[in-house]
């Protein structure tokens, strides 16, 4: 039988929090203390192993490591497993605090990442674990509205047209019509047509998805060229599908159509760059 590691057990007004120094000892513990409901920082990486380990205590939240992110983003993947059963979670980024060390994670983390549901909560990038957790357990940074499309305007040009970025080019609003550039996260496929001729954003860019067989990825560049809509596509191996804000400020441009090129945009260019062309 697996040896019982108590953890750091902190208890506040909004419920308890469990400091565990690795996520393998959540599930020895729990078995010999069951629990429910509270919150577990584990100092291990935040993985879908240890994501796994975890929830056998079913936690309201959790936080644990990045662990330098690692090869496919496998240090932090348990974010989005978390975020699959509506738990809040975040990773602290490993140069904060030490692998193996609960109590230095708590005190002394900052967080890197976080899952939409922490997100929710206004758990961003840059806070301590500390008040994240009191956040996550008593909400009191909870947005007034959470906007689940992720709206951001990152430029404002001339002529009320400005460069905004939002998850998915389904979210686009009556407002961005002939007016807007869009800065958006899935592919550029055949089943974003309608959405493109639907809203006619000034101009966009969303992610290659690989490309993918037949050049399936970026067939959508080519279809709204006849409309005389303006579109580009980043490489999906720079920027995170599924993450507008990625697109804008990560994505290198993998391809354009006739109409984007004649704004001056190009294969190689930052998408950054290539938005402030086909805002003129």
């Amino acid at each position: 039988m697996a040896a019982v590691h108590v953890p750091q057990i902190l208890q506040g007004a909004s419920g308890r929090i469990l400091v565990f120094d690795s996520a393998t000892h959540v599930e020895a513990y729990v078995a010999h203390s069951p629990s429910e409901g509270d919150l577990v920082v584990a100092s291990s990486y935040a993985g879908v192993l240890c994501a796994r380990m975890v929830m056998s205590a079913k936690p309201r939240a959790a936080i644990g490591l990045d662990c330098g992110i690692g090869k496919d983003g496998a240090g932090i993947a348990g974010l989005w497993y978390y975020e699959a059963l509506g738990v809040p979670a975040a990773a602290a980024d490993t140069q904060t605090a030490e692998m193996g060390n609960g109590a230095d994670l708590y005190d002394n983390g900052v967080v890197s990442r976080v899952n939409d549901c922490a997100q929710r909560l206004g758990i961003a990038p840059g806070m301590t674990v500390r008040d994240a957790a009191e956040s996550m357990l008593t909400g009191n940074r909870k947005p007034a509205v959470f906007d689940p499309a992720r709206r951001l305007v990152v430029h404002e040009g001339s002529h009320g047209r400005n460069i905004v970025c939002t998850d998915s080019i389904a979210w686009a609003l009556p407002e961005d019509r002939e007016r807007n550039v869009l800065c958006t996260a899935g592919h550029t496929g055949r089943s974003v047509v309608d959405y493109f001729r639907g809203f006619r954003p000034w101009a966009f860019i969303c992610s290659d998805g690989g490309i993918g067989k037949n050049q399936s990825g970026i067939s959508a560049l080519a279809d709204v060229d006849a409309d005389g809509i303006a579109g580009a596509s980043v490489d999906a191996m720079t920027a995170r599908m599924g993450d507008g804000q990625s697109t804008y400020f990560d994505g290198v441009i993998s391809a354009c159509n006739q109409t984007a090129a004649a704004k001056g945009v190009r294969v190689g260019q930052t998408a950054r760059e290539a938005a402030l062309l086909l805002l003129a």
